[in-house]
């Protein structure tokens, strides 16, 4: 069975590989996401939001699954023949701006003004490394790709808006929103894979470990 390490600190993607039947081992990868940034758009100009978590989700995987390697090497250890890494990122963007992670309270209140009876999309990239050694099937494989999920968000008045922030949840997410959490019940409506918007897209995984030789039923350990 393969073994799957989440390059993640998202507790969302974690509780939804779980529920899927997945329980990954956690690595948070160390990259310095701006830098990462700003190389990339030396090398290849302009990213979109699309291409912009995809450039991240592949460095934070790449990162982790280097930093293993070493560590085995370091340790004198045998490298488990079964790793597979996984890397995600997530961006909101709204009318071709891309909207993180708010600052503080007071600009998460004034993202949901904004936000509020307009849509805009949730980009997720992944990217996958695959470190199996060849007797467990490995492929030497690094690939990716994104989901991207068009998110309409409920109109709703600046006191409920005030609520949410106060429960601290947008503070800590891409988009300052939640699809499975509190700010569920702010979401009208999705164009998309549900998943995608908590995080991490479990089809499009899916496909990704298939272009890998890895059929989904084989991560699972239930």
């Amino acid at each position: 069975m393969p073994r799957l390490v989440l390059a993640s600190q998202s507790p969302a993607r974690l509780a939804t590989l779980r529920s899927a039947g997945i329980t990954p081992d956690v690595v948070v990868s160390g990259v310095d996401e701006d830098k990462v940034l700003a190389d990339a758009a030396d090398r290849f100009g302009d990213l979109d939001p699309a291409d912009a978590v995809l450039v991240l989700a592949q460095a934070k995987a790449e990162e982790v699954a280097s930093r293993l390697e070493e560590s085995w090497a370091e340790d004198d250890a045998e490298a488990p023949a079964d790793v597979i890494v996984v890397g995600c990122d997530s961006m909101l963007e709204i009318d071709g701006a891309v909207v993180g992670k708010p600052a503080d309270a007071a600009t998460a209140r004034e993202r949901w003004r904004s936000m509020r009876g307009t849509k805009g999309v949730l980009h997720t990239g992944h990217w996958v490394v695959d470190l199996r050694d060849d007797a467990a099937g490995g492929t030497g494989g690094t690939l990716g790709s994104t989901s991207s999920t068009t998110v309409w968000f409920a109109d709703i008045d600046d006191d409920e808006i005030e609520s949410y922030v106060a429960t601290e949840e947008p503070l800590h997410v891409a988009g300052a929103f939640t699809i499975d959490g509190l700010g569920g019940p702010y979401i009208d409506r999705i164009e998309g894979d549900h998943h995608g918007v908590v995080g991490i897209s479990l089809p499009l995984l899916r496909e990704l470990f298939a272009d890998l030789n890895i059929p989904w039923r084989t991560l699972r350990t239930v």
